[in-house]
């Protein structure tokens, strides 16, 4: 059997594609600008603040969750969502790191 092509990078480079691609959807951007300013959210006002159905947050929410982006808990009968702090921090450093590797070149192309 071969190889599947994320084989082909390494683990830092599949964590950071996995993390861009959370990233790459913009009601997950408006999702997650929301949590930085709300600091905790129900899942219901992401509704009332977005516009999008109820089925759709909670996808894009699941998706964020899974990548450990966001963290929720039960409250009542609604979940309550917040960035999750620790993991940010990791993510933001992986990306800071990608980033802060470009040497400006004059005169490149």
């Amino acid at each position: 059997m071969g190889i599947t092509k994320t084989d082909l990078f390494n683990e830092r480079q599949n964590e950071l594609a996995r993390m861009a691609k959370a990233f790459a959807h913009p009601a997950r951007i408006a999702i997650l600008e929301y949590l930085l300013t709300a600091n905790q959210c129900i899942n219901g006002d992401l509704v009332n603040e977005l516009g999008l159905a109820q089925p759709t947050i909670s996808q894009h929410l699941k998706e964020l969750k899974n990548l450990g982006i966001i963290q929720g808990s039960v409250e009542g009968t609604s979940m309550c969502y917040c960035i999750h702090e620790e993991n940010w921090q990791l993510i933001k450093g992986q990306f800071d790191e990608l980033f802060n590797r470009y040497n400006a070149i004059k005169n490149c192309c």
